[in-house]
């Protein structure tokens, strides 16, 4: 990828003079191997450019786009228009499509938002999303990062994920989809899952009954842990909020927020010194842990010793610990139980075998819950209050189980 901004020209392109130039400004998301997306000025207009560079599905993925474009438009639904599309300078195919401006993603603006604003922003989604499946048009990888939001206006996004029908979408995929939007609400608030289905059986003209919420409410639960399962899938991958690097016998995972790319690399080199040199808080034969500084972050790294030949075969077949502590920690955030922030993971391998492997969190401050409650000191009422959040904890861990299991 070249450093931006650079000029990019597209040869035969379907517009009428057959080749655009236009400048890339900023890069937005990259998918090593299959994609990049950048921000771009073409005859002194704001567009979005999407290249496709797969070796062999870069031509299916383009027409997908185009075709999902053209569609999205011929149906009256809220996205942003194609401009035109062709080859750039190194045979990669590439899509220009008008930028919406003042626009963030809806996931951006419901992580921002208090609860009022986010079963606002929710609705506006429920309701462009009824108007989707009454002209035939359902999203296959349905979340908020695929919704903008501009003003009062929600514009669809990832045309390439979108499936078509000549019909409107059937009932049962409707409840599907609605199950899994009715996830972003927000517990506690003025409105509820029952008034989103509402406005949704509004707008397909169906009568709402309350077999209809348990049905809503259960697909939920099914759609929720499919969402849990791709979400974590992320975690493992090159992404937006996510880098995952490969260097001389080393595999790594790192939060995008912990440092940039070279940073990550220099972390890992250093990274059995910056532990011996940090506040070690346990040296054991399974583990050894460490709380230490990096790139202006208090962290906690966690280090899973090397034993014999036998124990690292069993963890390189089973996963190293520090990948499932990885994957364990961003499934509890994203059930929304509370847990230090996992910033990294890396493996160190000898050959195919996994030798060592450490997990790196956000440190936080505080006592452990044994001492806490042992405290002869402690207030009654503060006592009874912990008491309570630990029951409500061990209600979230069964619920999850439960939701887990359904």
């Amino acid at each position: 990828m070249a450093e931006v901004p650079f000029e990019l020209r597209i040869k035969n392109t379907s517009s009428e003079r057959g080749e655009e130039t236009l400048v890339c400004t900023a890069l937005i998301r990259a998918v090593p191997g299959k994609r990049q997306i950048y921000d771009a000025v073409w005859n002194d207009r704001p567009v979005i450019i999407k290249i496709f560079s797969h070796q062999i599905s870069a031509k299916r993925h383009l027409n997908k786009e185009v075709k999902g474009l053209i569609q999205l438009q011929k149906r009256q639904l809220n996205s942003a228009r194609l401009l035109f599309y062709g080859k750039v300078e190194d045979e990669r195919w590439a899509v220009v499509i008008e930028k919406i401006v003042h626009s963030r993603t809806a996931l951006d603006v419901y992580e921002t938002a208090d609860k009022h604003q986010k079963m606002v922003l929710v609705m506006h989604v429920c309701r462009e999303l009824a108007q989707q499946h009454r002209k035939g048009v359902i999203q296959k990888d349905l979340h908020l990062e695929n919704f903008l939001q501009a003003e009062d206006r929600i514009y669809t996004l990832d045309p390439g994920q979108i499936r078509f029908y000549p019909h409107e979408v059937p009932r049962r995929k409707s409840l599907s989809q609605l199950g899994l939007l009715t996830c972003y609400v927000p517990a506690g608030g003025a409105f509820s899952t029952e008034t989103l289905c509402k406005e949704y059986f509004h707008i397909r003209g169906w009568d709402f009954e309350p077999s209809d919420k348990r049905r809503v409410e259960r697909l939920s639960t099914v759609e929720y842990n499919k969402l849990i399962r791709r979400g974590l899938k992320k975690c493992l991958r090159t992404s937006k909020r996510i880098r995952r690097i490969k260097n001389d016998g080393w595999l790594a995972v790192f939060d995008r927020n912990f440092g940039d790319e070279s940073n990550s690399i220099d972390f890992i080199s250093q990274i059995d010194d910056l532990m011996d040199t940090g506040q070690i808080l346990k040296n054991g034969n399974t583990c050894y842990v460490s709380r230490l500084t990096w790139a202006g972050t208090d962290v906690v790294v966690k280090r899973y010793n090397h034993k014999n030949l036998i124990h690292s075969l069993r963890h390189t077949l089973k996963r190293s610990r520090a990948r499932r502590g990885w994957l364990s920690t961003h499934n509890f955030g994203m059930r929304g139980i509370p847990t230090p922030k996992p910033l990294a993971y890396l493996e160190r391998r000898k050959g195919c075998l996994i030798w060592t492997s450490y997990l790196v969190t956000q440190y936080t401050e505080g006592p452990s819950l044994y001492h806490f409650l042992r405290d002869e000191n402690l207030a009654p009422e503060r006592h009874e209050k912990m008491k309570q959040k630990v029951m409500d904890c061990s209600t979230n861990w069964k619920n999850m189980a439960l939701r887990t299991a359904i």
